[in-house]
């Protein structure tokens, strides 16, 4: 496995790649890996010839600048992880490497700024689009995997590939669960012991509104849902939706729909974590 840092250096891997007929599949992280990034890498090594993860924490997708300052770069442990699993090359860039100059493109996807991260977090998707064109642009991947943790970036990604007509395939797996059903994230790392467990009723609520989904109007879901987290110290709910899987758009009456995803971020202890669960109406 090498570790490159240079965009000219990864470039010049890439062309030969390509010339030489090899698929190359792409995992972009912000470091901090876990098993749900393991996943991901270990499926584009089935999947591909070449596996390259990106390994960069981008400053331009953050509204905080106490979030971007505080999340976790384990970048030594990071890569000693990817030994192991298959990945070749790891592109771990600085923020000079990458953005070289002020960038000064904007891109707007319409209604998905609108709801949950992207009325919560203005700008976010922004950053998110220009990293993501620019890794593209770079590692020309085949196919590129995303977890389903972050479905609406997911949807940002899909929309940003068909509109500018990037050749590739994106890849959406399933969300990895610690076995108390918290959903992994490198923010989880800032989690106290006492935290991560108060973290759990993230999960618990959501497959408690999944119950729910067919009995009950959606506007009481949602006021039950806050109410039952009210009651959890230290914890602080920022939204939750019933929304479509894939606008993202907010589904007020599900009995005409097949599938819906719910959707919550939330504040533990002063960090914010997201998760989401996609239900098949036709099995609740």
């Amino acid at each position: 496995m090498e570790v490159i840092e240079q965009v000219a250096s990864l470039r010049a891997i890439v062309h030969a790649l390509r010339c030489s007929g090899k698929r190359i599949g792409f995992v972009p992280t912000m470091g901090a890996l876990h098993e749900g990034h393991l996943q991901l890498l270990r499926t584009s090594a089935r999947e591909n010839d070449v596996t390259i993860c990106s390994i960069f924490v981008n400053p331009t997708q953050f509204n905080n600048a106490s979030d971007y300052r505080l999340y976790p770069r384990t970048l030594e442990q990071d890569t000693s992880l990817l030994q192991t699993i298959g990945c070749d090359y790891v592109f771990a860039p600085t923020a000079e490497e990458v953005y070289p100059k002020q960038t000064l493109l904007t891109f707007s996807f319409g209604a998905l700024e609108t709801v949950m991260e992207g009325a919560q977090r203005p700008g976010h998707f922004n950053g998110v689009a220009i990293v993501v064109a620019k890794l593209f642009n770079i590692v020309q991947p085949h196919k590129a995997y995303f977890g389903q943790k972050d479905l609406q970036q997911v949807a940002v990604v899909r929309q940003l590939v068909q509109t500018l007509s990037f050749d590739l395939e994106v890849v959406c797996m399933p969300t990895v669960r610690e076995e108390s059903g918290l959903a992994m994230s490198s923010r989880n790392k800032r989690l106290n012991d006492v935290q991560r467990g108060l973290a759990t009723q993230l999960y618990k609520v959501l497959q408690l509104a999944r119950r729910d989904l067919k009995q009950k109007p959606v506007p009481t879901i949602k006021h039950e849902v806050a109410h039952y987290l009210q009651q959890v110290e230290e914890l602080e709910l920022e939204y939750f939706e019933v929304a479509d899987p894939l606008t993202l758009q907010p589904v007020a009456d599900v009995s005409s729909s097949e599938e819906v995803a719910l959707c919550i971020a939330a504040f533990v202890g002063g960090v914010r974590l997201i998760d989401n669960i996609l239900v098949n109406l036709k099995e609740v």
